[in-house]
């Protein structure tokens, strides 16, 4: 039993910095061949929003919505598979199956 507490404390440590990494861990993705780049953290928060003026056409408002709305969903599946692999990467770390850790 005390084994297992030490395991569950060593997890929660774990989590905890990971947290905090993945806070500072960016991704970027484009859409519409770069006129739309979004930047998320690893907790998929939206950090940086980048429409290239030279590439679009501001008066086609729809298109450069449309194009935001890629950009952001592409960087945040890129920020959870960024997650999830460092979730895997801890569980396996600590011998732990995968699967085991939520969100994995």
């Amino acid at each position: 039993m005390p084994a297992m507490l030490a395991k569950a404390r060593e997890l929660q440590e774990k989590m905890k910095t990971m947290q905090e990494e993945l806070v500072r861990r960016t991704v970027t993705a484009e859409a519409g061949g770069g006129m739309v780049e979004a930047t998320c953290n690893g907790k998929m928060e939206l950090v940086k929003l980048r429409i290239d003026k030279s590439k679009v056409d501001p008066n086609d408002t729809e298109l450069i919505e449309d194009l935001t709305v890629a950009a952001v969903h592409a960087a945040q599946v890129k920020a959870a598979n960024m997650a999830k692999a460092e979730m895997e990467r801890i569980a396996g770390s600590l011998g732990l199956p995968p699967g085991v850790l939520p969100g994995m």
